[in-house]
């Protein structure tokens, strides 16, 4: 049980905001020079982990007994674990930032065509049914659909399928027999028919009236997902078990993906934990007040992240909390109320209410665990970055890359200062980022690049690379985001 639920919602937020005040001055302590706030970024230790082999699984599950001791954690590792192969780190992160571009396109397209006129459907719950519960996880970047795996048994008897966790989108989904056109994967696809609790789900379902694009079939429910890019799951709906480690969740409502597009590299399908009835934490609300937590790992490291569930997922100790906001025109997104960016200490002057969304539910910032770069809209992303260029100034700069237009030539150096860079929220907490979750190596010979990039679209996103190595805890019940660094 939280907190929280010994409180009233007022003296809750009163302590929460208190304990974020308060914990501002342990995570923002920086070097102060010359009126700037900056840190320490560590060069020669970034490039020697741009030179490291993607992780490999087979050794990381070895590796990751201790996964298994909680029942309620999964394992979480990069995309090129699961991809693998003799690549470069310039090829791979060429590779990345196309996919994060097509990625937040498909977002941006997504949130146009709910503001054309979709109306959001009547909520309905729908609850699965646990014995218990764990697992392991792997990262990866799919078009429409996140970065992150896991490793999950599908059906009965349980045949393990790869499944990428995002949470902007809500329904869970895997490839399934007979495909009508179904894309490469790690695993053979999923034969509904050789299950034992695969039930498929009526049409007039109060789950399958849940559905933003609901039809009906002659087996039953059917389902279409599109994201945006020309990337869909289109297939049954129906009911199934799933398996994590020695946990079998029964009931939980899937996608049997019989005609599937999209550049999915070797997933079997989707774990959706976004904030929607459909989504995972959302079936599973009941049981653990849908609340959970993550970490994830940068791309190149040699450790693994984290996804926890239940009632010890959301810790009030060591974080900083800040309000989830609901837009009912996007009821699969957590929206966080940004106000203002700070750079050196310094807070950037920008465009008022240029991070909140309108009445029309345009506009907002959401926290995604899909979209790598942090995105913001262009007033607000020029703002940013001219102030961390003047501040800055001490340093060699180096020619724009890709979506990324300031630059730095860090060859041969072993430390530099950088200015802080902090996000501060409605309430009054502020976080601010560890050094290497805004400037990022582009290259093995130390070109450096600031890790935020302006959106053509109304919506902003904290992207995956400022989430690195911080906790992040979503708690619906009581409406609240938590980052913890130094807590993964």
């Amino acid at each position: 049980m939280s907190f929280c639920s010994f409180l009233a919602p007022w003296s809750c937020w009163v302590i929460i905001s208190l304990y974020s005040s308060l914990l501002f001055v342990h995570v923002s302590w920086a070097e102060k020079r010359g009126g700037y706030h900056y840190h320490t970024l560590h060069i020669a230790a970034r490039l020697r982990e741009t030179s490291s082999p993607p992780l490999e699984l087979h050794k990381t599950f070895q590796q990751e007994d201790e996964v298994g001791k909680n029942p309620w954690r999964l394992q979480v590792f990069h995309r090129d674990s699961l991809v693998g192969g003799n690549v470069s780190y310039e090829q791979r992160f060429k590779e990345r930032l196309e996919r994060e571009s097509r990625r937040v396109k498909a977002l941006d397209r997504r949130v146009e065509r709910k503001l054309k006129g979709r109306e959001k459907k009547r909520k309905v719950e729908h609850k699965a049914k646990i014995e218990d519960f764990g697992g392991g996880v792997t990262s990866g970047m799919m078009v429409g659909s996140g970065e992150y795996f896991t490793r999950i048994g599908v059906g009965t008897p349980a045949r393990e399928q790869y499944l990428v966790l995002d949470t902007g989108s809500d329904v869970v989904w895997v490839q399934c027999q007979p495909c009508k056109d179904c894309y490469d994967q790690t695993d053979p696809v999923f034969d509904p028919s050789s299950s034992a609790s695969f039930t498929s789900v009526s049409c007039g379902s109060e789950v399958c009236s849940e559905l933003e694009e609901p039809s009906c079939e002659s087996l039953g429910c059917a389902y279409r997902v599109n994201y945006g890019d020309g990337s869909h799951s289109v297939g049954s709906f129906a009911t199934e078990t799933l398996t994590f480690g020695n946990t079998r969740v029964q009931n939980v409502a899937i996608g049997c993906g019989h005609d599937n597009q999209g550049l999915f590299v070797g997933a079997a399908g989707l774990i959706g934990l976004g904030a929607g009835a459909l989504s995972f934490p959302s079936q599973l609300g009941s049981l653990y007040g849908t609340k959970f937590s993550y970490c994830l790992v940068d791309r190149s490291s040699q450790s693994s992240g984290v996804v926890d569930f239940g009632p010890g997922s959301v810790s009030p100790v060591g974080s900083v909390f800040v309000p989830l906001l609901r837009n009912p025109r996007f009821s699969t997104f957590y929206y966080v109320p940004l106000t203002a960016i700070g750079v050196g200490g310094l807070l950037v002057s920008l465009p008022q209410k240029v991070f909140e969304f309108d009445v029309t539910g345009e506009g907002g910032v959401i926290v995604d665990s899909g979209t790598a770069v942090t995105r913001l809209q262009r007033d607000a992303y020029e703002a940013v970055r001219d102030a961390f260029v003047v501040s800055t100034q001490h340093l060699p700069r180096a020619e724009g890359m890709s979506m990324f237009d300031t630059c730095y030539d860090f060859a041969g150096l072993q430390t530099v200062s950088v200015p802080t860079v902090s996000f501060r929220f409605l309430n009054g907490a502020i976080l601010t980022l560890p050094a290497e979750n805004y400037l990022i190596p582009v290259d093995v010979m130390g070109t450096f690049c600031l890790a935020f990039a302006p959106t053509a679209g109304s919506l902003s996103i904290i992207g995956n690379i400022q989430q690195q190595g911080v906790r992040v805890s979503i708690d619906s019940v009581n409406s609240v985001v938590g980052f913890g660094i130094n807590q993964c």
